[in-house]
C-alpha cells in the first residue's frame, strides 16, 4: 500500500485515518471493538480521536471516544501497532491552549487512552488567549520526554501556521508537522488556502469531513432522506446545484469503476496534492471494508477531472 510520511516526522501511515468521533455516540463499545479490529485487519494503523468526542451526547462522561479506544488497546495488547491521534482544546475554551490547560488535558487523555504516549497531538481549535510561544512551549517537554511524538494543528489558517512555525524556529520549539483541515469534494476552500503552506513546508495533512457528513456516500438524495441517520443533520446545506452536480459525477465515476460514491470520494481525496490521508468514520465492519477499498482505488485522470470540475 501507498504509505505516506506525516510531515518531516518519523511517523509514516497508510492513506486512511479512522475517525473516532462516533465512538460513544452512534457506536457503542462492543461495536467499536469490531470496527477497530476490522480497521487494523485491513492493514491500517492511524486512529483519530479527541478529548471532546463525543461530549455533545447528553449524559456522556468526558472523552468517551478515548475511553473506548483505550479499552480496546488494553484488551488487544496492541498499543505499539497503532498510531493514536488526539486533540486538546476541543471545546474552543478561552485559554484552552495555555500551558496549564494543555498539561491537565493531556494527562486526562492519557488516562482514558491507558497509554503513556500519544503519536500525534493536535491543537484542536485556535485560542486567541494563548500565544504560539506558550502553546509550543507547553508541548516542548511532552515531545522531549517522548510522551508526544509529533504535534499538529487542526482548523488553523495558513497565517496561523506560518506564525507558529516561525516561533518554533526562533525559540527552538517543536513545530506543527501535521495540519487537520476540512476538505472534501464539496468543501474545498479551507484546504486549498493551506495547500501551498503544506507543500512548501513539507507538512502532513489529514483532512476531516471527508464524506461531507455522509452526503458524499450518496445516501442522501433529498432533504427527505436526512432522517436516515442520527448524523444526517449536517447534510442539509449540501442540497444545492453544486451538490447535485457532485452526486451526478460520483454516480458516473462509481459506475465506471464498480465502486460506491463514498469509495470514489475517498479515492479523489487521496489523489489530491498535499493530502496525506482522509479521516473517515465507520459504524459497521462493512463500512470499514468500503473505506479501505476507496483509498486503494486508483482513478483515471479523466475521472479525477470529472469530479474536480463538478465541485468547482
Amino acid at each position: 500500500m501507498d504509505r505516506r510520511p506525516l510531515g518531516r516526522s518519523e511517523l509514516v501511515i497508510e492513506p486512511l485515518v479512522l475517525g473516532g468521533n462516533v465512538f460513544g455516540w452512534t457506536v457503542d463499545e462492543q461495536k467499536g471493538f469490531e470496527i477497530l479490529d476490522a480497521f487494523v485487519e485491513a492493514g491500517f494503523t492511524a486512529i483519530d480521536t479527541a478529548e471532546g468526542y463525543p461530549n455533545w451526547v447528553p449524559g456522556n462522561p468526558p472523552g468517551m471516544s478515548e475511553t473506548i479506544i483505550g479499552n480496546w488497546m488494553k484488551a488487544r495488547g496492541n498499543r505499539e501497532a497503532v498510531h493514536i491521534f488526539t486533540k486538546v482544546n476541543s471545546d474552543k475554551t478561552p485559554g484552552g491552549l495555555k500551558a496549564d490547560a494543555i498539561r491537565e488535558s493531556f494527562d486526562a487523555s492519557l488516562e482514558r487512552l491507558q497509554t503513556d504516549y500519544v503519536d500525534l497531538y493536535f491543537s484542536h481549535w485556535p485560542d486567541d488567549q494563548a500565544t504560539h510561544e506558550e502553546t509550543l512551549g507547553a508541548y516542548d517537554p511532552l515531545v522531549r520526554s517522548g510522551r508526544v511524538r509529533v504535534i499538529g494543528a487542526s482548523n488553523y489558517t495558513a497565517g496561523m501556521v506560518k506564525e507558529a512555525n516561525e516561533v518554533s524556529v526562533i525559540k527552538s520549539l517543536p513545530r506543527y508537522e501535521v495540519l487537520q483541515p476540512r476538505y472534501n469534494l464539496y468543501d474545498r476552500a479551507e484546504f486549498e488556502a493551506l495547500r501551498d503552506t503544506v507543500l512548501e513546508n513539507d507538512l502532513g495533512a489529514v483532512v476531516y469531513y471527508s464524506l461531507a457528513s455522509g452526503f458524499l456516500t450518496g445516501k442522501y438524495r433529498s432533504k427527505a432522506d436526512i432522517g436516515k441517520s442520527a448524523r444526517g443533520g449536517g447534510v442539509e446545506r449540501y442540497f444545492d446545484a453544486k451538490g447535485e452536480a457532485i452526486l451526478a459525477a460520483l454516480d458516473k465515476v462509481a459506475a465506471a469503476n464498480d465502486a460506491t460514491p463514498a469509495e470514489v470520494s475517498l479515492a479523489w481525496l487521496v489523489a489530491q496534492p498535499g493530502v496525506t490521508a482522509p479521516i473517515a468514520s465507520a459504524t459497521s465492519v462493512e463500512q470499514v471494508k468500503s473505506l479501505a477499498k476507496g483509498v486503494r482505488l486508483k482513478l483515471s485522470d479523466e475521472d479525477l477531472q470529472t469530479l474536480t470540475e463538478a465541485g468547482k
